[in-house]
């Protein structure tokens, strides 16, 4: 996600070479999403039946699958807000509006409860324990109801976000079991693996929809289904609205398509998405999803990322804009194909994306921004960053890896993701050669395409170009570093 333009503007207020090309190849054996949806405008809900059939590629013995409810985070009562003070004027633009996810039924199960922190989880007990490579198919019926609310998950003034809407399993780590993720208002709260989907999702006739995945559809009695089928894909997202425009372009046999209602200039904001599509993939690793939306929407930050498709906030202006759409183009790598917990360790994926713009600017010089102005620019905010805290708390916890929950602003999430992340990854660059960095980067993207990263794991990647670059990173990451 993009929070960096307008995050920093609000909390001033309140604070006064040649590359080869590699592909993925490590689709494990899957779960699966069958999803039939339906939204009706009248009433602001999505009505939805779900079968997800289980694989346990675990080494344990599984009885008990957690899901993660994300749209409970817009209830009245939710005791994480879902947007802090300072975006809640922007998110909430007809006044206070609420949302949630019920879940109906569960079949094919012992039993189901909703828990957790912020009963944002569907805990689902299974009829029999399962052993590794066994699996189980479970039915879950469940009514979205959307809060008027420019964010991931709502009605917006021109287009219905369905970001994080249907329950999603929660990511399950060897040692801990499956993660809870909360949704806090810092950061992109969510940690999820590769799955399959087959998504159909029907709208009133006139409506544009774009998806993770290109569509086919068929109409009956005033009504469009769109029947959707993606592979090895972290999530999967919606955006729909009625009199939506829409340009797209091939692209090395990729769809890109862009939908938007206000914009003077549709085809460069696609020229700018055809090309850093082509010069990320160009540099990391072949483009993994054979569509790419991007759509203009209602969002209280600058953009946010899915697989096969991003948001992009009409409130930006035009350089922020393009801006955004080379961000969350690099995420289609950086979240998207390689994953990594984005609640402990956000620097991962939002710092790399951020350094991956830089480098599609570095080499389009025709957009004007120069690695050396984007580097000025991220350490003067870091190091004003830094000066604000240590005056107001007397000290400052620059630690990069840390639950989302730790973070006392969003202010400090941006500096100590984006920016200092930026810092990291060009001071890496410098120190080992751009040679033995994309070498890195390459290795980082093909050995964990469709995974989950850890740190450690992005650190061996750039090891075994011949450096020992722990420490460097380490010095960043807990926050010893002086810059």
């Amino acid at each position: 996600m993009l929070k960096k333009t307008l995050c920093i503007l609000l909390s001033a207020v309140l604070l006064c070479g040649m590359f080869t090309l590699v592909s993925c190849d490590n689709s494990p054996q899957s779960n699966r999403y069958e999803i039939t949806a339906e939204y009706t405008p009248d009433t602001g809900m999505v009505t939805a039946d779900m079968t997800f059939t289980y694989v346990n590629s675990t080494q344990n013995e599984i009885s008990v699958l957690k899901f993660n409810l994300f749209p409970n985070a817009f209830r009245e009562d939710a005791r994480f807000q879902p947007v802090s003070s300072v975006y809640y004027s922007v998110a909430y633009y007809d006044g206070e509006s609420y949302g949630n996810i019920e879940i109906t039924s569960v079949e094919g199960a012992a039993s189901w409860e909703i828990c957790g922190e912020d009963k944002n989880i569907l805990s689902v007990t299974l009829n029999q324990a399962l052993y590794p490579e066994e699996q189980a198919q479970i039915h879950i019926a469940f009514t979205l109801t959307l809060a008027k609310v420019n964010h991931r998950t709502g009605i917006t003034e021109k287009v219905v976000n369905l970001g994080n809407f249907f329950p999603i399993l929660c990511a399950y780590e060897e040692q801990n079991g499956f993660y809870e993720c909360v949704y806090y208002t810092d950061g992109d709260p969510f940690y999820s693996e590769c799955a399959d989907y087959d998504v159909s999702f029907t709208v009133p006739a006139g409506y544009s929809v774009a998806a993770s995945a290109a569509g086919k559809t068929a109409q009956k009695d005033g009504k469009v289904t769109y029947r959707y089928s993606l592979s090895s894909s972290r999530d999967f997202a919606l955006a729909f609205g009625n009199g939506l425009e829409v340009c797209s372009q091939k692209l090395d046999g990729v769809t890109v398509s862009y939908y938007y209602y206000e914009d003077a200039n549709p085809q460069e904001t696609l020229q700018t998405a055809c090309e850093a599509l082509s010069y990320f993939s160009q540099s990391f690793g072949e483009y993994v999803y054979e569509s790419y939306s991007l759509v203009q929407t209602g969002f209280c930050y600058g953009g946010m990322e899915y697989p096969g498709m991003v948001l992009l906030s009409d409130a930006l202006d035009r350089e922020n804009y393009l801006y955004t759409v080379v961000h969350e183009t690099a995420h289609q790598w950086w979240y998207a194909a390689v994953g990594n917990n984005q609640q402990e360790h956000a620097w991962m994926d939002e710092g790399l994306a951020e350094y991956s713009t830089l480098l599609f600017y570095e080499t389009h010089e025709a957009y004007g921004k120069t690695r050396k102005d984007m580097l000025h620019k991220a350490l003067t905010n870091y190091k004003a960053y830094y000066s604000i805290y240590s005056q107001i708390f007397g000290e400052s916890n620059t630690a990069m890896s840390r639950s989302l929950s730790s973070f006392i602003s969003e202010y400090e999430y941006v500096n100590l993701t984006y920016n200092k992340g930026l810092l990291l990854f060009d001071t890496l660059r410098e120190g080992i050669g751009d040679s033995r960095f994309f070498s890195g980067l390459k290795r980082y993207y093909t050995d964990y395409c469709y995974k989950i990263a850890t740190p450690e794991d992005m650190i061996a990647c750039f090891k075994k170009t011949g450096v020992d670059v722990e420490g460097l990173f380490d010095s960043f990451v807990s926050g010893t570093a002086v810059i």
